[in-house]
């Protein structure tokens, strides 16, 4: 199976199944002599797991993860740096009713189609727990732009469902249990969750994502462009149907007059609206993106669809799962991000000899 690489020097690959014995991954590339912040690693994958509120899935995963190679005395050593994720709370048995069933709006049948075998249980790797693996190794590379680079990446959800939340403390939302940026918003968020469970239904999100600190330079003026390869990364994300950078879709309302981020010094802009990347290269101000999550397709309410013979059949989910993906999304858009800078700011030290 193709696909499950992601970078150039700083390169990931991960492997593992949602109900398999264990995710993990590989990363090629790392530089030698970085100080491996194992609770930082602990620390983003404690946001990410199920489990953590009463508003996501009630899936009990430890989610530690193994350090099996790349490091000697706490610091990388250059070698491929491999880290184990194993699964401690599989139920493959919840999953038995949809064997030869199609989810409407899973990848049950598109995947189906393609290998012509499909791994039920949790859906394998289109679960979202894949992403377990990918928080672990964003994790090293956010520790690659702190040591380098002086950066940092915070993320937050911007909505969930109807509910809209103002961004007054992006950085700050890491440690709220639903990544809110906006204070006094828990009753309102616990409330909407709830009344999606009653009703056997589930509602979409938008993800708020930034890097500040990010030198500018980045990125390269064509077809490797920051912008592109972060909405690459972003979009690689279970259940995001799009990315925003800057101003994203408001541009279209927007004049030239207001849009274009006016200079009043080397390195110094008025505002912000095109994310931090122009020309597909980095200016030095904060990098901004944002994603928008579907609603989950794994429901408790019926819907229609067919079986692998085509007959058709109702579809409704047993299992634990969130009624908001967007809810554990952001330290998945955090690490996304910062393992596209770690790629670019290596990439750019070695094509220009400087960080």
């Amino acid at each position: 199976m193709a696909g499950n690489s992601f970078g150039q020097l700083f390169r990931i690959t991960t492997f593992g199944e949602s109900h398999g014995p264990a995710l993990g991954v590989v990363i090629d590339g790392c530089p030698p002599g970085i100080v491996l912040d194992e609770e930082l690693i602990r620390r983003d994958l404690r946001r990410r797991r199920p489990g953590a509120s009463q508003a996501v899935s009630q899936r009990k995963e430890t989610d530690d993860a193994e350090i099996l190679a790349g490091t000697f005395e706490g610091r990388t050593t250059g070698t491929p740096l491999m880290m184990l994720i194993r699964n401690n709370d599989a139920k493959p048995g919840d999953y038995a009713e949809i064997k030869d069933r199609f989810r409407p709006g899973h990848a049950d049948y598109s995947y189906w189609k393609k290998y012509g075998i499909r791994d039920h249980r949790g859906s394998g790797r289109a679960s979202a727990r894949e992403t377990a693996a990918r928080v672990a190794a964003g994790a090293v590379a956010r520790m690659v732009l702190r040591e380098i680079a002086g950066a940092e990446v915070f993320g937050c959800v911007a909505s969930i469902g109807e509910l809209a939340f103002a961004l007054d403390d992006v950085a700050a939302a890491g440690d709220d249990p639903y990544f809110c940026p906006q204070a006094g918003q828990r009753d309102a968020i616990e409330a909407h969750i709830a009344a999606l469970r009653k009703d056997g239904d589930s509602c979409g999100a938008v993800v708020h994502v930034e890097a500040r600190g990010v030198p500018a330079g980045l990125g390269e003026p064509v077809f490797d462009r920051l912008d592109a390869d972060i909405a690459k990364a972003l979009m690689s994300i279970n259940a995001v149907k799009a990315v925003e950078v800057g101003a994203g879709t408001a541009a279209a309302a927007a004049r030239g007059s207001a849009h274009g981020d006016e200079m009043t010094g080397l390195g110094e802009f008025r505002s912000n609206n095109a994310g931090g990347v122009l020309g597909g290269i980095s200016t030095g101000q904060d990098v901004v993106a944002r994603m928008t999550l579907k609603p989950t397709s794994s429901i408790t309410t019926p819907k229609d669809s067919v079986d692998v013979e085509g007959k058709p059949v109702k579809v409704a989910t047993k299992g634990r799962h969130d009624p908001c993906v967007g809810l554990r999304a952001p330290p998945i858009a955090e690490a996304m991000l910062a393992l596209t800078l770690a790629d670019h700011l290596l990439r750019h030290r070695g094509q220009t000899g400087r960080a």
